[in-house]
């Protein structure tokens, strides 16, 4: 296959980025959404002139609203990755970060500086879900480990405000945060090596605050995860509880299983595939093997199950179109 030259790809790339503006229908009661387009900005593969990492960051599209999922985790990749791909971060009212740590929040405070002189307005509303701000200790040495800590201090300082969400909420007609999504199947899929000081006492940390977003669309439930600590089940059982009983269309993000056994995914996969299941981007920490697992179990084909890549892009009406590397 012909490679593109990474000049060529950019601009390819960039008319994928079109606005989605389609508006919600006033006669639905709790809104559905009709344009959505997803772009990965960060995860660890990368076409043509983007960079990958160890981390998380997508553009979420929806009739006309954009929000930033996640901000990566070095300060400036998710801010170069998108400049190759025409992405305009000052029309960017919010961010969503999914839980509390570095790779997925280490690039919010070069993001605002970023567009702060320009458009004030710009990522100057963060969402999170409650417990981002709890104090977190590692096992060795016994120090303080939140990264949000710090960056919430910093982030006021620049204007920006933190929405801390402790139940699910509706941002706009079928835009959906889960807020703290509850661990009713045991699905354990965080380190165990740091403790959190909650209200309750000091405890095993499993990253109480996770949370997704979900976009409800007449084709199903479009979810967006950072890393999925609170299970894969759990995430999509909460968000069908939450928003509608429908399939989820496309599940897109990390959900942390690259370190999973062959029967820990296909009980994952089998929980997910009886509320069934269409498109699967599986980035940053659902690893690699485990994209192809769950393919397999879920039984989904190559063009519906894919290795999340830079520049990747999932849209309501075409579907995935995983760029070079991950196609």
């Amino acid at each position: 296959m012909r490679r593109l030259a990474p000049h060529v790809l950019g601009l390819i790339l960039m008319a994928t980025l079109a606005p989605c503006v389609r508006g919600a229908d006033p006669e639905e009661p709790h809104g559905r959404v009709h344009c959505a387009r997803i772009t990965i900005l960060s995860t660890m593969l990368a076409d043509g002139g983007a960079l990958g990492e160890w981390g998380f960051s997508a553009l979420v599209q929806a009739d006309g609203h954009n929000i930033l999922f996640d901000t990566g985790l070095h300060s400036d990749v998710v801010l170069k990755n998108a400049a190759y791909l025409g992405v305009d971060l000052d029309s960017i009212p919010e961010v969503i970060l999914s839980h509390n740590h570095s790779d997925h929040v280490g690039g919010l405070l070069t993001l605002r500086k970023a567009v702060l002189g320009k458009s004030p307005g710009a990522l100057a509303r963060a969402h999170v879900g409650l417990g981002i701000f709890y104090p977190r200790t590692s096992s060795i040495p016994r120090v303080e480990v939140n990264p949000m800590i710090l960056i919430k201090t910093q982030y006021e300082a620049t204007g920006g405000v933190f929405v801390v969400h402790d139940r699910p909420v509706q941002l706009y007609p079928g835009i959906w945060l889960t807020g703290p999504v509850p661990r009713g199947y045991d699905e354990r899929n965080w380190s165990g090596s740091e403790r959190v000081t909650t209200p309750a006492g000091t405890v095993e940390d499993n990253i109480p605050e996770d949370m997704s977003l979900v976009l409800d669309t007449d084709k199903g439930l479009v979810i967006v995860t950072g890393c999925g600590h609170a299970g894969v089940a759990n995430i999509v059982t909460y968000s069908r509880l939450t928003v509608r009983p429908a399939r989820i269309h496309a599940l897109i993000g990390g959900i942390h299983l690259f370190a999973a056994s062959d029967e820990a995914l296909r009980v994952a996969a089998g929980r997910v595939t009886k509320a069934g299941i269409d498109n699967l981007i599986g980035a940053h920490c659902t690893g690699i093997e485990a994209v192809f697992k769950l393919r397999e179990y879920m039984e989904l084909d190559r063009a519906h199950a894919v290795v999340g890549a830079v520049g990747q892009t999932f849209d309501l009406e075409k579907g995935i179109t995983p760029g070079e590397i991950a196609q």
